[in-house]
This record gives structure tokens, sequence and C-alpha cells, in this order.
């Protein structure tokens, strides 16, 4: 079934002009204008080519020994420069990794992976994790860590759960919970481990949640008003209950009339429900899906949008681990929506329909839509 689905066509298509980038085509540069600058490799057939190149004016990022030279140009003068019968190809200079660095399977289900080759990343957007807080030395992490601030006490007793993470801050994670999210969303993509959907995203620990995994309703509401107050673009709630509350729809409300794009895991008491925060009206509500692109058995059919959610391999303190549930949904969405937000100037309310228009179909639920950040991007 997978094989007929729109993603994997798309990704079949990417994998076979990958191959032929030898020919003289520009590739890979969807995501720029026709004056934006554009970094290429260029291998050319002798001097006078050599000299064309040059002749451009625009700045020589490297030299080779060998017939070819790495540049900055506009997308426009590539596409001309592609076009020389003596230029042999013109390639975006893109990157390699690590091996033994993980693609997880649902960053390339969603898609994220080839918006980040069209270079949308999510650089400059402000995504919050509210939850239990972000390991703050996790090396996946710390290059995208921002600021954060704890409405729970770190390193209290604990009922239940909890870890041995040191609380070098007021936020750092001691549950496990929230580095295991702001992976998801938000790991860099040079790390060593894995890498989230806006790997170029700032990530901002706003822990509301204990080491139990439990925060009262006016812990959660104090971490949403914090994010209202800082600006940040985006609040990704991994966390929710059966009965809501009024004093945190009071500060959902405040966020959202302050252009947060609020976002929460949609997990309900029943199979057609949602719960709260997610079930409020301002807040988009993402339920789960598992490999087989079907709803996950303990997700809700009532979403308004759904992500990736079961076997979700992920960042822990000290190290990775796989968790499942709509918890790990939510941040594939919130981080989605800051890519939307910081890089393709929507407001919160436009990169919401934007999502839910753009998002993909789901096995056995007519009504169910799944995330398609590259679609939602226009990469």
């Amino acid at each position: 079934m997978e094989d007929s689905r729109e993603f994997v066509s798309r990704r079949t298509v990417l994998r076979t002009t990958g191959a032929a980038l030898a020919l003289p085509t520009v590739s890979g540069f969807a995501a720029a204008s026709p004056d934006e600058f554009v970094e290429v490799n260029v291998g050319y057939d002798g001097r006078d080519a050599r000299k064309t190149i040059l002749d451009t004016g625009h700045e020589v990022v490297r030299e080779f020994n060998f017939d070819a030279l790495t540049i900055r140009v506009p997308k426009r003068a590539a596409e001309a420069l592609a076009r020389n019968p003596k230029i042999r190809y013109v390639e975006e200079n893109g990157r390699m990794r690590a091996l033994g660095q993980q693609t997880t399977w649902n960053i390339d289900r969603v898609n994220a992976d080839r918006t980040y080759h069209c270079g949308y990343d999510g650089s400059g957007a402000d995504v919050a994790i509210i939850d239990t807080g972000i390991d703050d030395d996790h090396p996946d992490l710390r290059a995208n860590l921002g600021s954060g601030a704890g409405f729970v006490t770190c390193g209290s007793s604990c009922s239940y759960g909890g870890n041995d993470n040191a609380c070098n801050q007021s936020w750092s994670d001691d549950n496990d919970h929230g580095t295991h999210c702001a992976g998801i969303a938000g790991a860099a993509y040079d790390s060593q481990g894995v890498y989230g959907v806006a790997s170029g995203a700032t990530l901002h620990a706003v822990k509301v949640l204990s080491c139990s995994g439990s925060g009262s309703y006016s812990d959660i509401a104090a971490g949403v008003e914090y994010v209202a107050d800082q600006g940040w673009d985006v609040g990704s709630m991994s966390l929710g209950g059966s009965s809501g509350s009024q004093a945190l729809h009071d500060a959902i409300r405040y966020a959202y009339d302050n252009g947060v794009l609020l976002v929460a895991a949609a997990s309900g008491s029943c199979s057609t429900c949602v719960g709260y925060p997610a079930e409020y009206s301002e807040v988009i509500s993402v339920g789960a899906t598992d490999k087989s692109d079907a709803v996950s058995s303990s997700s809700t059919t009532s979403a308004e949008i759904y992500a990736p959610g079961s076997d979700i391999y992920s960042t822990v303190p000290g190290g990775y681990a796989t968790f499942s549930g709509s918890s790990m949904s939510a941040p594939h969405v919130a981080a989605a929506g800051g890519i939307l937000m910081a890089q393709r100037g929507f407001s919160h309310q436009s990169a919401r329909t934007r999502l839910t228009s753009t998002a993909g179909s789901v096995s056995g639920c007519s009504s169910c839509k799944l995330l398609d950040v590259a679609a939602a991007v226009d990469c």
C-alpha cells in the first residue's frame, strides 16, 4: 500500500533526479527565487569555460585543482550557466552527514528530510516545548537550545517515573518525555544521533510537568502565558487530560491572541474523543499514525491533523529511546508550523490552514489528514 502513496512517489522522483547530477542541470533549487543566491558546484571543460564562470563576478567559495569551482550566484545565473555547452554540471552544494545518523521513519514519512534539502529547516523559528523540560546538554539538542523557564521544580521527589538527569537549569528534564518531544521537533541535522522536523529551529524548554510527568492547570497556564510573553512562534503541548480548565483556556486564548501557534496531542478518553487542551478551538489537535499510515490503536480518530506517533526513536537525557503516543505526534506539527511562520511568513492562523490543507491521507480514515511538511512549504 505504501508504494501507491503520494509521498513515496515524490521521494522516488528525488532519488531518480539525484542520480543524474552529472547532467548540466540545476537541482534542488525549487525553493529559491530567481534572484536569490544559491551555492553551487560547477564542473567545466577548458580554460575558456572557467573564465566564463569567473567573469560572472560572483563569489568564489572554492577552487579545485580539477575542472570545477564552488560559487555563490543568483539562481537565475546558475540556470544560465547550466545551459552553456562547456559546463559539465551545475549542482546545489548539498550536504552529507556522518554515517550512523538515523533518518527515522517518522521524519521520512512527513517529508521533513526533503524539506531540509529545499532550504527549509526552521531557521529563525522559536518553538517552545511545553512539557517536562529538555536535557540541557544532549549532543543532538544543545546547538539548538534557547532559553526557558521552570514552573515546577526540577529534581523534586517523584511518586513514580523520573530519571537521574542533573538539574543544571530550572527547565532541565528529569522525566525523559520533554527531551523526546524536543528531538522530534528540532534535533540538529549535524548531530550524531537523530534529527528533527525543523532541525534549524531554536528550541525553548518550558517545564510545566514534574519528574512524574504531571503538572497542575496553573503550572501549565503559566507556561503558556510565558511563551506568549516571549513572542515565540509555536507552543507544543504533548500533555492533556479528559477535562478542561478555565484558567488554562484563558492562557491559551491569551497566547493565541498574541500570535502563538498552539499545538497539542489529541489523546482522549475514547477512540473518537479529543482531550484538553487539544479540544480548545485555538489549538491544533494532533492524532497519531503508525508505520502503515493508519491511525494508531491508542489514538483518537477525531483529531484535526495526524503525524507519526508509534515507535518513534528520539532523544532522551543521556541517550535515545523509542516512545509511542500522540505526544510524539504533536511536535512534528509544531515544528512544521514553525518553519511556515519563520521562513515562509505565515501567521499562526494561516499556518494552521496551510498545514491542514496540504496534508495527505490516512489509511482507513477518510476524514483524517496526514502531515506533509514538504507540501506545506511548497518544496
